[in-house]
């Protein structure tokens, strides 16, 4: 009878521990798609994050740029790919949240498993050489002559187009957009003068405002930013009071229907290799982040909020096809 009793026990602790305990082991390469340029805010994380995930799950991390559509195209081949754990995206989840608002994608925020790494934030500079010298110069030209506020970004969806929007719908008025496939090409076309402004990612203008090749006029963060070899950036409410600010949240995502063993398992990755990478923490002070790393239901709360504010400044400003209150954006 003892024997039985254990061979019983023994069975049903094997049965419940299991599930619970099994990892996911992947046995091919993981492909996580950049739906943006090489060179942008994305790339870096995502090329920083391959090496820690290569040392945690045991497999190559294959990096795949695939720009367009203001980062659509390469989130909806992620999208349309086997939901097998094989095929991740990635960026700001703040983008990823207004696809639907654009008409771009349908989907939505909540279709994504979300693992965030670093927060970012979006500068406003121009050329040095640019006849604007202070954000007051650009809003009365955005009153008096719109054509002439020329703004580099990486499309509607992009952080910049975000910062844009945010500003135009503060103080009226009007500017022309000029797009490019990603934040880095859309910085150089301003260092080069062919634009008078750029509003992306301090990560992707850090380089050059440290080299003096862009002038920072104003950083869309609550308060000022102090920045290493750069100095003391005021913050966009202090001169233009009405202007919605918020961190930019990035990471890499999959979407919902993956194995949850997959999810799981990255989840643990997230919480023991990624949490303390020295990688990461490095590559962040290089660009002037902040790491807050966070994944599931935690990593949504914290996305969920910019994505708010930017679903309704797209929408306001007349890009939106699709209400935010229809999707689950209450007007904040």
């Amino acid at each position: 009878m003892r024997k039985i009793f254990f061979a019983v026990g023994a069975a049903l602790c094997l049965a419940l521990a299991g599930p619970a305990a099994a990892d996911w082991k992947p046995t091919k390469p993981i492909r996580i798609i950049v739906p943006w340029g090489a060179g942008g805010s994305t790339d870096q994380l995502v090329r920083t994050l391959a090496a820690d995930l290569e040392d945690a799950l045991g497999q190559k991390v294959v990096v795949v740029n695939q720009p367009g559509g203001a980062g659509a195209v390469g989130t909806k081949a992620a999208l349309e790919a086997p939901k097998d754990g094989y095929t991740w995206t990635a960026g700001a989840a703040k983008d990823l949240g207004t696809y639907v608002i654009t008409g771009a994608i349908d989907t939505q925020l909540k279709d994504w498993n979300l693992y965030l790494a670093t927060v970012n934030f979006t500068v406003l500079s121009v050329n040095p050489g640019s006849k604007f010298k202070s954000v007051e110069d650009i809003v009365k030209a955005m009153k008096s002559d719109p054509n002439a506020v020329t703004i580099a970004t990486g499309g509607i969806n992009s952080a910049g187009g975000a910062a844009s929007e945010a500003l135009k719908l503060a103080v009226g008025g009007n500017y022309k957009m000029v797009t490019y496939d990603g934040g880095n090409p859309a910085v150089q076309s301003t260092v080069a003068h062919e634009t008078e402004i750029t509003t992306q990612l301090v990560s992707e203008q850090y380089d050059m405002l440290r080299a003096k090749r862009l002038v920072p006029l104003a950083a869309y963060t609550p308060k000022a930013v102090t920045l290493s070899g750069i100095g003391t950036i005021p913050s966009i409410t202090k001169f233009v009071p009405k202007a919605k600010v918020g961190p930019v949240h990035f990471g890499i995502w999959a979407p919902k229907g993956v194995p949850q063993d997959v999810v799981a398992t990255m989840g643990k990755v997230w919480e023991s290799k990624i949490k303390n990478s020295e990688r990461l923490k490095k590559y962040a002070e290089s660009k002037g982040l902040g790491v807050d790393v966070a994944w599931g239901e935690a990593a949504y709360k914290q996305a969920f909020e910019t994505t708010q504010i930017n679903a309704w400044q797209i929408f306001d400003g007349g890009k939106g096809k699709v209400s935010p209150d229809k999707v689950g954006f209450p007007r904040p």
